[in-house]
């Protein structure tokens, strides 16, 4: 049958991966199972990744398969390899680790999708980074990681020197997105325990050199990566996103009290689309209701950072790969988001002010 010898020869290429951590490859350490090819020699195959194994891993094999002569397609499902057994035990949650060079670790989260947080998070770097500061971004929206096209970073693949991943850098900011390290296309699977691989290797793993903030753009809700985030490093302050409306607000509410329960101070509210000013005239018009943010930042005893206008150039710039804080400084939207990156540095060294001393 010729889908069994597509299979055989998918085989045979995926032997040429190999898995550091164990010295073998992926066939032989049984990592790759249920290598399925149908009638249109569509290939797809599971793929089990243990918690200490690389997750670039994936992307080799699905670049071997796709090299194999006759496959037309790959989609690779990925699942948590099995745990070795253990003695049953009680085993406290890991305590977050202090890495002095990422500088101040601030999150910056939202609710709900589609509030803009990505794109607030992408100016708010961008600016801080014109303000002089050394400045990292990681994409922690691992189900949707959209900052390699905002930066305009899309194709490039991170370079590995001695083992650590070299960041890409687009306006003075460093980046590592997991979109930089897969196709765009690929099709996967990620579960709680791969995420949380992702996050540690992206914090860890990364040569970010000496930062002064490593901003997290972190998927909306309060699921495995704000999680895996909070306890794998010291996280300083975490930036709520939200829109004007109600619902986006009740959202948004629910993700600041997720932080508070892990005890990550959030220093402030960022309303994003809060108004559109007409071009001609000025005037302001609250397209998405008004005051949302606002109500928010009162409930939780927080500022309300920067009421960001809804605006289509800045859509569009991101989708170019220029933020618009950067390419139309003077700009209503531009002059929002370099306030806001005053208003963070602010908050955040006050926060800092405000820790206790504990004396050694």
């Amino acid at each position: 049958m010729a889908e069994r010898d597509l299979q055989a020869r998918i085989a045979a290429a995926l032997t040429g991966v190999v898995n550091p951590r164990v010295g073998t490859d992926v066939i032989s350490a049984g990592m790759v199972t249920d290598i399925a090819v149908d009638a249109e020699r569509n290939v797809r195959l599971t793929f089990a990744l243990g918690g200490d194994d690389p997750a670039s891993l994936v992307r080799e094999s699905r670049l071997a398969v796709q090299a194999v002569e006759g496959v037309a397609s790959v989609r690779i499902d990925v699942r948590p390899a099995a745990p070795a057994p253990t003695t049953p035990k009680s085993v406290a949650p890991p305590a977050p680790r202090e890495l002095p060079n990422l500088g101040r670790v601030i999150a910056i989260s939202s609710g709900k999708g589609g509030v803009g947080k990505s794109t607030v998070a992408t100016n708010l770097a961008a600016a801080l980074a014109a303000r002089g500061r050394r400045v990292g971004l990681m994409d922690g929206d691992i189900y949707g990681p959209n900052i390699p096209r905002m930066f305009g970073v899309i194709g490039e693949e991170p370079a590995v020197v001695g083992r650590r991943i070299q960041p890409l850098e687009a306006h003075g900011v460093r980046l590592m997105s997991l979109g930089s390290l897969i196709e765009r296309d690929v099709a996967t699977i990620w579960r709680g325990p791969i995420i949380t691989k992702i996050i540690q290797q992206f914090l860890g793993d990364v040569e970010w050199g000496q930062l002064d903030y490593l901003l997290v753009d972190l998927p909306p809700g309060t699921g495995d990566a704000q999680l895996s985030l909070v306890q794998t490093v010291h996280v300083a302050a975490g930036i709520i996103v939200t829109t004007p409306q109600d619902v986006a607000v009740g959202d948004a509410l629910r993700g600041a009290k997720m932080f508070e329960k892990v005890g990550v101070p959030v220093i402030g509210i960022v309303e994003n689309m809060s108004y559109f000013a007409c071009p001609h005239c000025g005037e302001r018009t609250a397209i998405f209701a008004s005051g949302g943010g606002r109500r928010l930042a009162g409930e939780l005893g927080v500022p309300l950072l920067a009421e960001i206008p809804l605006e289509a150039r800045v859509q569009e710039l991101c989708e170019s790969g220029t933020p618009v804080v950067l390419a139309e400084p003077d700009s209503e939207a531009g002059t929002a988001f370099a306030r806001l990156a005053a208003e963070v540095e602010r908050q955040v060294a006050e926060q800092s002010v405000r820790l206790p001393i504990v004396a050694g």
